[in-house]
């Protein structure tokens, strides 16, 4: 159930305790992707993977701002503090978990995001106010993991597998002439780098041209079966907190 489509009633009568929270962020993703890639990305999974289980499901609107900073030397970038991010998806888990949807995965599609959920999702869990499991869906695609990058392959490919028209196919080119091929400056294991622009011109990591409307197909099919996947176990979990030992 959607809940910016449902009324409070059919709230009230769903008999569900399952919930799924989309959360990305607003920022650039290279001359040729829209900013608002990772909450689409987010949004897209997080509902190919409600449709694949057998159970009532709610899903929350997203988050469409997150820990961005990192992109602040670039156009449009919005960002929030990790202070302010992991208060407002804590409260925001909260209020489902007051309607008894106390049970959540938070679908994950930035990678900024990742540190600060598993630590709200901890707090939320030991606290007692709802069971929390973050789920970042390009970590779940198998061997096509490795070339995440950044508006690179795997998002392109997603992207032009969701929505064509968002992708600027005559910047292709342009996005990645300027991209770095990884991710940071490494030295002795430490990333140097701090903001995307002091490695990449354009904040593209990795080849956009290497990610097709087929590899994004095939992306949403591994994301979505590993999100139902995780649906399920959380379903079945005994939640219960482990007594002192």
């Amino acid at each position: 159930m959607d809940l910016s489509d449902a009324t409070w009633t059919d709230v009230r009568d769903l008999e569900t305790d399952l919930a799924v929270v989309p959360v990305g962020s607003t920022e650039q993703h290279g001359p040729h992707a829209p900013l608002g890639t990772d909450v689409l990305t987010a949004e897209a999974v997080a509902d190919a993977g409600v449709e694949r289980v057998d159970r009532a499901v709610v899903r929350a609107p997203a988050i469409p701002v997150g820990i961005a900073e990192e992109h602040r030397q670039f156009a449009g970038t919005m960002w929030v503090s990790d202070d302010t991010f992991r208060d407002y998806v804590g409260e925001v888990v909260s209020s489902l978990a007051h309607h008894g949807f106390d049970r959540v995965i938070v679908v994950n599609g930035h990678g900024g995001n990742v540190d600060a959920l598993r630590e709200v999702g901890g707090r939320l869990t030991r606290d007692g106010d709802a069971y929390v499991v973050p789920f970042t869906w390009f970590e779940c695609v198998g061997e096509h993991t490795a070339e995440m990058g950044h508006g690179g392959p795997l998002e392109t490919a997603l992207l032009r597998h969701l929505e064509p028209e968002s992708v600027r196919e005559d910047r292709i080119d342009e996005a990645r002439a300027g991209a770095a091929e990884r991710w940071g400056d490494w030295t002795s294991g430490a990333n140097l780098s701090y903001d995307s622009a002091e490695f990449t011109e354009n904040g593209v990591v990795g080849d956009p041209s290497e990610g097709d409307a087929e590899r994004g197909a095939e992306l949403l099919e591994l994301a979505a079966d590993s999100l139902a996947r995780l649906l399920e176990a959380v379903a079945q979990r005994d939640v219960s907190r482990p007594e002192h030992r």
